[in-house]
């Protein structure tokens, strides 16, 4: 449905990049309240895809829709809605602006043309901009500003550009200036063609004539739009040396070509709740977006293919839907695609995405964003061909490291099986969630991105898989090691009628230096324990250093046989297993057991400003600061490196994001085993339910 609205247009230029009937695929981003999901509704009221825009604050949008969404008025995963524009095809992504949830928007970003930022007047939320344009900038996507909201905006665009810029590598470049009255934004002027429009509500704007006040005010605005741009066109530069006005097809040429190599970012504004604005980014977004074809020469350098997958969704009656852009041949229901290893698969089902909403469709041409039926095994990320004759393509996988685990098991014993495939199809959702058997405790990890992030994929898994939870947090693999030495005789011996059982071993058990782990070794001489049951006596001794007198797996701790005896008649395997088990189990109390806790070394990711405090919050937690630097590539950040006792990690990510706007991140991998001893010690035995030997 083509609209026919709008009286903001170009004078009915079009652009290579604006001919009838191409597809183009817009991912909508910004920081978390921003405004994205009330642009796309605004989006889909103006091209009359939907008969009246709906608010997010009343719960009827059509992005949004999920029962996570409306139950924490917030986007917890992308939304897609398809449009006809002036005879073009739009499919627009809408992508959550929370840190926590940027995994749905990596996957996005992975087969777009173009994004628009939205943005605000709200300095506390230039670090979560920064964390969203590097991923743009890291792809080299084409990108435009939409600074939503400017019906609230106290301050003037001069003051908000310069306070937003450091968040981008390129300079932000104004397309428009408002035209202000009692101190509200009324209306806008397009530097480009330098017009002047008044707003309506919800409705398209009309162009008014400019006031001498306001035609000083675009004369000022334009000037620097064009010198930004003759910063990479001398022909232009000279033409404003010698104050020659440039025709306008040189103008529109230079920004249509420096926003398409990333030289700039243009900024558009306008309010997405009052519909203002919406029809010149529209506007803009037809005639200056890349086509389908620049995308994928774009994507093929970084292991792209024809059909390339940015979402896995598992529905209740459909069963598996990957949605996939199209870049090469048609694509047909029944067709079968390629993976990288050269398996084919089939695409059972093609449907048109809608919101919540998937309808059936015949076919699906170069640029469609659809959804394909049942690719079994065709993972979020993945790239494939269509014929053997493409080169194979690898994709490009979203790895988010997780921040934040929780222990999760089913509260009834049936629901085990359930729990382990409905946690699979969350993971192939969702893959910037990890789910790990940890093999040391024997629970089921749930790792994710921070609080609500879980809370989201626990409140998935009871409603959407209809499971009861029990969520607990995740023990610590603590163990545990000996600080002396000492020889033990372990004997077992049994008669109950017939063949008894008689195994002797006698072991020297010692220390051995921090990570060398568990050494088995013999010193047998005159055949006192038969080669043969030597290997038994060590199984003994590995079985009973699965769990030492602290009630922790033993490590870093050497046992020699020794000596022994055995008997003709009684003597088995079984008996010098149960020997070993028991020179173990007497011999470690003598030892001066001491608790070993896992430290890891951690890399905080922060703005600068806030370093100080998360150095204060890492020392408070028991932390060894390491240092910290700049961190690379990121203006205003820092890296701090610090070691950190496992169990101080469990909530750390809630008071560093507390302290950075919501923004900071960590890693962390196993770096050694420590001593743990005094108070928190005693505290760690307690919470594990154990005595102190």
């Amino acid at each position: 449905m083509a609209s026919s609205t709008h009286s903001s247009g170009q004078g009915g230029r079009v652009s290579p990049a604006g001919a009838a009937g191409r597809h183009r695929c817009i991912a909508l981003v910004g920081p978390f309240g921003s405004g994205k999901t009330s642009l796309l509704e605004a989006i889909l009221a103006r091209t009359g895809a939907v008969a009246r825009q709906g608010s997010v604050g009343d719960g009827n949008t059509v992005g949004d829709a999920s029962p996570e969404a409306r139950n924490h008025a917030m986007s917890v995963e992308m939304n897609l809605a398809e449009v006809e524009y002036l005879g073009d095809t739009y499919s627009f992504i809408d992508c959550p602006g929370s840190v926590e949830f940027l995994g749905d928007m990596e996957g996005a970003l992975d087969g777009v043309d173009l994004a628009v930022i939205v943005a605000e007047d709200d300095e506390r939320k230039v670090p979560a901009l920064q964390l969203i344009l590097k991923s743009l900038e890291a792809r080299a996507i084409p990108r435009v500003l939409f600074l939503n909201k400017i019906d609230k905006s106290t301050r003037a665009l001069r003051d908000v550009l310069p306070m937003l810029q450091p968040a981008s590598e390129v300079p932000f470049v104004l397309r428009q200036i408002p035209i202000w009255e009692n101190g509200r934004a009324t209306g806008f002027i397009d530097l480009a063609l330098e017009r002047a429009h008044v707003y309506h509500e919800r409705e398209a704007s009309t162009r008014i004539d400019m006031s001498d006040q306001d035609r000083a005010r675009e004369h000022e605005a334009r000037f620097s739009m064009l010198e930004t741009l003759a910063d990479h066109d001398d022909a232009l530069m000279e033409a404003l040396l010698d104050d020659i006005a440039p025709e306008s097809d040189v103008v529109f040429a230079d920004l249509v070509s420096e926003l398409r190599q990333g030289l700039i970012c243009p900024v558009f504004f306008g309010s997405a709740e009052h519909g203002n604005g919406v029809g010149r980014l529209l506007k803009a977004l037809r005639h200056e977006t890349p086509e389908a074809s620049v995308t994928r020469a774009r994507l093929e350098a970084a292991g792209g293919g024809a059909v390339q997958v940015l979402k896995t969704l598992h529905t209740l009656h459909g069963g598996k839907l990957s949605i996939a852009r199209i870049f090469g041949d048609p694509v047909a229901d029944g067709d079968s695609l390629l993976r990288a290893d050269g398996s084919a698969v089939k695409v059972s089902g093609l449907f048109s995405v809608f919101g919540q909403q998937a309808s059936k469709r015949v076919t699906a041409e170069a640029g469609d964003l659809v959804g394909l039926g049942k690719l079994e095994g065709v993972a979020t990320g993945e790239a494939l061909r269509q014929t053997f004759s493409e080169a194979p393509a690898s994709g490009c996988k979203v790895s988010m490291p997780p921040v934040l685990a929780v222990a999760v098991s089913a509260n009834q014993r049936k629901d085990e099986v359930r729990l382990s495939a409905a946690l699979a199809k969350l993971v192939e959702e969702d893959p910037s969630l990890e789910v790990e058997q940890n093999q040391t405790t024997g629970q089921t990890i749930l790792r994710g991105q921070g609080e609500m992030h879980l809370r989201v994929a626990r409140e998935r898994l009871a409603g959407k898989y209809g499971l009861d939870l029990h969520v607990a947090p995740p023990e610590v693999p603590y163990a545990e090691s000996i600080r002396a030495r000492t020889t033990v005789r372990g004997r077992h011996k049994k008669q109950s009628g017939g063949h008894g059982q008689f195994g002797d071993a006698v072991l020297e058990i010692s220390p051995l230096p921090r990570g060398e782990g568990v050494h088995f070794s013999d010193r047998i001489t005159g055949g006192v324990v038969p080669k043969q049951y030597i290997p038994s006596v060590r199984d003994g001794v590995l079985e009973a250093l699965q769990c030492g007198p602290l009630g922790f797996p033993v490590v870093d701790v050497a046992a020699c046989l020794t000596d022994g005896s055995y008997h003709s008649v009684d003597s088995s395997d079984q008996a010098f297993k149960m020997a070993g088990i028991l020179a173990i189990r007497e011999g470690l109390p003598e030892c001066k057991p001491v608790l070993l806790e896992p430290i890891r070394k951690v890399s905080v990711f922060c703005p600068s400003d806030a370093t100080a405090r998360i150095n204060a919050i890492v020392s408070a937690r028991r932390g060894q600061i390491l240092g910290f630097d700049a961190r690379p590539g990121w203006n205003g950040w820092d890296e701090v490196l610090a070691l950190m006792p496992e169990s101080e990690l469990g909530d750390l990510i809630v008071e560093l994001r507390s302290a950075t706007a919501g923004v900071a991140i960590f890693t962390s991998v196993f770096d050694h085993m420590a001593e743990l001893t005094g108070k928190p010690a005693e505290a760690a035995l307690k919470r594990a339910g154990k005595q102190a030997a």
